[in-house]
């Protein structure tokens, strides 16, 4: 399959070595004997290219590159039909295998000698999901919120990220300062973000722990910020926006706009591999892809 999202040194092995432990050993999922390797390949291509079970049913019939990339042959192999891929991504979910794959891409990146960074730079980005009531339950998913953003109101999720190492999703009324001790670790020598995670309480500790706080300060009511104060956010939002980076390959990359899923448990679940992947596209070229 000739993307660019495919060039990257995807880390098959441990992919499959951390799935395998949880998968039929006959391979029978949905009423077919289909391979790991193949199951996992269709997996990826559905975050590379945002693709429903039905979809990538479809186009793996259609479309030759993908079967070649999922090591299928239309003549020679049976291939999986939508329920044995919905119930492999039923596997990925029930045993939180995402979050694995995620971390298992870290320490990969750490064998590669390429991650290197005492530092944390956070920051959020909302994706929507369906606000209608026009759907079997006549209401809004439970698990999704409003919130106002540059005085435009979106209904869905957010995505709390704190680059290459951790994530966190929560309704989109979460305010961003929450979520910060989730995203740091204990051995970061520096944070940085923007104004929304602004917090007196936090500054404080993580001084006290010998961190360096360069999160963006907010204007305070009645009062105007100092030349000094305006010249440090911008010096703070150039490194800041690195972050950023990430958001955008799942976006524009991938195509990861609008929430795929009802509730936060399989959105998040998503959102990991996709964060996961994220970080090997951006670094496919130190690694080689």
């Amino acid at each position: 399959m000739q993307n660019e999202t495919t060039r990257f040194c995807v880390p098959w092995a441990a992919f499959d070595a951390i799935i395998k432990p949880h998968y039929p050993k006959s391979g029978r999922i949905g009423g077919q004997s289909i391979g790991l390797t193949t199951m996992l390949r269709i997996y990826l291509m559905q975050q590379w290219f945002q693709l429903s079970d039905p979809m990538m049913k479809d186009d793996r019939y259609e479309i030759e590159s993908m079967r070649r990339f999922a090591k299928l042959e239309l003549c020679e192999d049976r291939l999986p039909d939508e329920t044995t891929i919905l119930n492999f991504r039923r596997l990925i979910e029930k045993h939180q295998l995402s979050a694995t794959i995620f971390a298992d891409i870290n320490q990969y990146l750490v064998a590669k000698g390429i991650k290197v960074s005492q530092g944390s730079m956070v920051d959020a980005t909302i994706i929507q999901a369906p606000s209608s009531t026009k759907n079997k339950d006549k209401k809004r998913d439970p698990d999704m919120r409003s919130t106002r953003k540059n005085n435009q109101y979106y209904f869905g999720f957010k995505i709390h990220s704190n680059v290459i190492h951790s994530a966190t999703v929560t309704p989109a009324n979460e305010a961003d300062v929450n979520e910060l001790p989730k995203l740091l670790r204990k051995d970061d020598k520096i944070v940085f973000a923007d104004a929304g995670y602004t917090s007196d309480t936090y500054k404080r500790e993580a001084r006290s722990l010998g961190m360096s706080w360069k999160v963006n300060d907010k204007r305070k009511p009645k009062k105007n910020m100092s030349s000094s104060q305006k010249k440090q956010n911008r010096k703070n939002s150039q490194i800041r926006a690195r972050v950023e980076h990430c958001f955008r390959v799942i976006k524009c990359q991938f195509g990861y706009k609008k929430a795929s899923y009802k509730g936060l448990v399989k959105n998040a679940v998503q959102v990991l591999t996709l964060l996961g992947l994220a970080n090997l596209y951006m670094l496919r070229g130190p690694l080689g892809g």
